[in-house]
């Protein structure tokens, strides 16, 4: 038994042209089904079970103010952004450099393959004015390649910050920041928020499958260095099957036990663009697929219920739940699907929310050292101690708790204390390649990179990673 939802744009994998698809509900779930006249059928899973039609938010369309690119050839080919865009930008990658000092087996910027300049820091003052031009400021992540191999970062977000930026994020491997202390500490002077790092697991499996070498150690002590120089870190596993999926729970403890120099863990299930080796199109890490494992694997502590789609983003982009962390580390959910707390629903208020949650806090003790116990590390010394147990502080976003259940024994500035200290960020971005595109869901995009061909431009991440099975980008150059 078979139901066609509904029919969608999307692109043939191998030469990257427009075709129709429909997606189509089977007993297991929904799958993407298309078919090119030159290079034929092609059958992906992009839900699991019945309740794919329930999960829709509501999205708020907004069409960017500053339009880069006339619509053309139409959407995926004409980004600049087109008028057929219909979200603002949230956040703007910023690629760097093309070096990196690792090769990953998966990369989708497909680092260390011909190589070109380092951007002058000229010119990356021309797209802060460019972005700034086009409705900024908005969040900006400084990438690559890896973007810790430039000596100049720090002089990068001085200049944002006098341009008017507030809020900078690093996306890094964390290696540079593991060996070199005062590397980070320089960028946290200059005003870096947030260290948004690579760390795939608690074991070295997924680091030899997914980056090529023993790494586990390393992402420690970069948590650690970021710690001590007061940066937030976003824990960020890229997940595969074969790799980490059995160790989304233990990621998530390792976060809760680190917290709040942690503020956060965001999933990214692996997508196929860019380089990569040993793609197994029969299995596909969905929404319902990772919820559920979190569930499972936090023994119940975290629930199915307790997660929402995105709201500025098309829904079927991601999925967000937020934690607050009592003392004696039980969880409280703060909202669900079925609540009345509200979400963001624009790119204004994701931005906002971002730069809120997973900046580094300043009032904590930033030489208590990493709580590394459940890392499965040679040698790893125990540094961590049970905290003892005290009355759980109730969530003040739940409709059915009052003033005085928020209080209970201690005062509300304690709680409030708490409560900006100790809420937990779990999110999940799910990146479209040529096998899922959904243009109709690229057209909400709020996560844009910077592109400098000829001229200065924004193209949706997806778009701008998009490659076919030759490994040629749509996009990118």
């Amino acid at each position: 038994m078979h139901n066609i939802i509904n029919y969608v744009e999307s692109v043939c994998p191998v030469c990257l042209k427009k075709v129709m698809a429909q997606k189509v509900e089977y007993d297991d779930g929904v799958y993407l089904e298309k078919t090119c006249d030159e290079h034929g059928f092609f059958k992906t899973l992009i839900w699991e079970g019945q309740d794919y039609k329930t999960w829709r938010g509501k999205e708020v369309y907004k069409t960017p103010e500053v339009l880069g690119s006339d619509v053309n050839k139409g959407c995926p080919y004409d980004c600049g952004i087109c008028s057929e865009h219909r979200q603002e930008t949230c956040c703007v990658l910023l690629e760097l450099t093309d070096r990196c000092n690792l090769k990953c087996p998966i990369c989708f910027a497909s680092a260390n393959e011909h190589v070109k300049p380092d951007v002058s820091i000229e010119r990356v003052a021309e797209y802060f004015d460019y972005l700034m031009d086009c409705g900024g400021p908005y969040n900006i992540q400084l990438s690559g390649g890896e973007p810790t191999m430039r000596d100049d970062l720090d002089q990068i977000i001085k200049i944002g910050k006098e341009k008017g930026f507030t809020f900078f994020q690093l996306n890094t491997n964390g290696i540079r920041i593991a060996e070199d202390a005062s590397y980070i500490k320089k960028l946290a002077d200059a005003g870096l928020n947030t260290v948004f790092l690579q760390f795939d697991g608690l074991t070295e499996k997924p680091y030899i499958r997914l980056r090529g070498k023993k790494l586990l150690r390393t992402k420690l002590k970069a948590i650690e260095n970021c710690k001590k120089a007061g940066v937030g870190v976003v824990l960020v596993p890229t997940v595969e099957k074969d790799a980490n999926l059995d160790q989304l729970g233990k990621i998530i403890e390792f976060a809760i036990n680190n917290m709040p120099a942690v503020r956060g863990v965001h999933f990214q299930p692996i997508s196929y663009f860019g380089r990569y080796e040993n793609r197994d199109e029969t299995f596909r890490i969905t929404i319902p697929k990772m919820i559920k494992e979190i569930e499972n694997q936090m023994n119940g502590k975290m629930k199915v219920e307790d997660f929402m789609p995105g709201g500025a983003e098309n829904s079927y982009c991601s999925f967000h739940a937020n934690f607050l962390v009592n003392e004696d580390r039980s969880l409280r959910a703060l909202g669900s699907r079925t609540s009345c707390c509200s979400k963001p629903t624009s790119s204004k208020q994701s931005r906002e929310f971002v730069a809120k949650q997973w900046s580094g806090r300043k009032d904590i003790d930033l030489n208590e050292p990493i709580n590394c116990c459940s890392a499965e590390v040679e040698e790893a010394s125990c540094c961590c101690e049970p905290k003892p147990k005290v009355e759980k502080a109730s969530c003040c976003c739940s409709a059915e708790t009052s003033k005085q259940e928020v209080v209970g024994t201690r005062s509300l500035d304690d709680f409030i204390e708490r409560f900006e200290k100790y809420t937990l960020a779990i999110s999940a971005m799910l990146f479209q390649d040529a096998w899922n595109l959904d243009i109709d869901r690229l057209k909400q995009c709020y996560i844009h990179v910077v592109s400098d061909d000829e001229n200065i431009k924004l193209v949706p991440f997806c778009a701008y990673n998009l490659t076919n099975t030759k490994g040629e980008y749509l996009h990118r150059k």
